[in-house]
C-alpha cells in the first residue's frame, strides 16, 4: 500500500473550550507549549528553512486569542511567517482565499475548542480534500490540540461525561475528518480520567484503536500508521481487536458495559507504536516503504 507521505501531530492540550482559555489558560499554555518543546517537534518536521505555518481556530469560540497565542509561541521559535485561517462556518471553509493559502502553506495547527464544529463545518468540502490530498501525497504536516487532535481520526469522540462512561451510550462518537484511518483520540486524558470513555469508544468498534493523550503529551505519526509518543507524560493505547465477550450491542442504554481481553499499552516519550501491526516498540523502528 501507498502510505502518506506527510505527518500528524496530536497533542493532548492543555487548552479548552473557551471559557478557561478566558480565565488565563492562554499564558500557560504559550509557557508549557515552549518549555516541553512540542512546538519545536512540529517545527522541525517543516521542510525548508521558512516554515510558513496556517493557525485554524474553527473549533475555538475565541478564535483571535487563540491564534495570537500560536502565533506568539512560533515566533520565539523563530517561525515568522504565520497565518490564521479564520474560519468559522462553511462558506469561509470554500473561500479561494483561504483555499490558497492551504495550498501555500506546508503546516496546518489545528486549535483546541468544540471538534464537534471541525466535523461539521470541514466535513465533505474542497478544505478537507485539500488538505488530505496534501497530507497523503506531499511531506506535510498537520498538527492539533485538543480538539484538533481527536478529530484526526476517522472515528471522533465529541461527548462522553467520564463519569459515567461505563455506561452504554454516555459516549457519543461520530465521524472525524478521516486523516488517521484507525485511531480514535481522546485528549486530556489523564487528568479528565477518560479511560472508561476511550474503552467504550474502542468497544463500540473493536477494529479501531484507542489513543489516549495526557496533557502537554502527543504523538508524531509518521506514514500514517507509526506513532510516537513525545512530551512529558503517558500515552495510553487501547487495543480492541481481540475482544472476546463484549456486551455494549445487547445491554439497555445506561446499563454498565463489559468487555474481555481488551488490549493496554503506556507509552512515554520516544515509545513508539505500529497501528498496522498492533506493536508496541521502546526503541526505534524501522519504517516501511512505499
Amino acid at each position: 500500500m501507498a502510505y502518506p507521505q506527510g505527518h500528524l501531530v496530536a497533542v493532548g492540550g492543555a487548552e479548552d473550550k473557551g471559557t478557561d482559555l478566558e480565565k488565563g489558560i492562554l499564558q500557560r499554555n504559550r509557557l508549557n507549549f515552549m518549555e516541553l518543546g512540542i512546538l519545536k517537534n512540529i517545527v522541525s518536521l517543516i521542510d525548508g528553512p521558512e516554515p510558513h505555518v496556517e493557525v485554524v481556530t474553527t473549533a475555538s469560540s475565541i478564535p483571535d486569542e487563540v491564534a495570537q497565542n500560536y502565533i506568539d509561541a512560533f515566533h520565539k521559535l523563530g517561525c515568522n511567517n504565520i497565518g490564521h485561517l479564520r474560519i468559522r462556518n462553511r462558506e469561509d471553509a470554500g473561500k479561494p482565499e483561504f483555499l490558497d493559502r492551504l495550498k501555500a502553506c506546508n503546516c496546518v495547527m489545528i486549535s483546541g475548542g468544540n471538534q464537534l464544529r471541525l466535523s461539521s463545518i470541514f466535513g465533505g468540502t474542497e478544505f478537507l480534500d485539500i488538505l488530505t490530498d496534501r497530507f497523503k501525497h506531499e511531506n506535510f504536516v498537520v498538527a492539533g490540540t485538543s480538539a484538533g487532535a481527536m478529530a484526526m481520526g476517522q472515528t471522533m469522540i465529541y461527548e462522553g461525561n467520564a463519569s459515567l462512561a461505563h455506561l452504554k451510550g454516555e459516549v457519543k462518537i461520530t465521524t472525524g475528518l478521516g486523516l488517521l484511518r484507525y485511531a480514535i483520540i481522546d485528549t486530556h486524558f489523564d487528568k479528565r480520567g477518560r479511560f472508561n470513555r476511550l474503552a467504550q469508544a474502542v468497544a463500540q468498534q473493536p477494529g479501531a484503536i484507542g489513543v489516549g493523550l495526557g496533557e502537554d503529551t502527543g504523538i508524531i505519526v509518521s506514514k500514517g500508521i507509526i506513532l510516537e509518543a513525545i512530551g512529558s507524560g503517558s500515552v495510553v493505547i487501547i487495543d480492541g481487536k481481540n475482544i472476546e465477550y463484549n456486551n455494549i450491542a445487547d445491554i439497555e442504554f445506561g446499563k454498565p458495559i463489559s468487555v474481555e481481553n481488551i488490549i493496554v499499552h503506556i507509552m512515554s516519550k520516544g515509545d513508539q507504536y505500529n497501528m498496522e501491526t498492533r506493536k508496541f516498540h521502546g526503541a526505534e523502528i524501522v519504517i516501511p516503504e512505499d
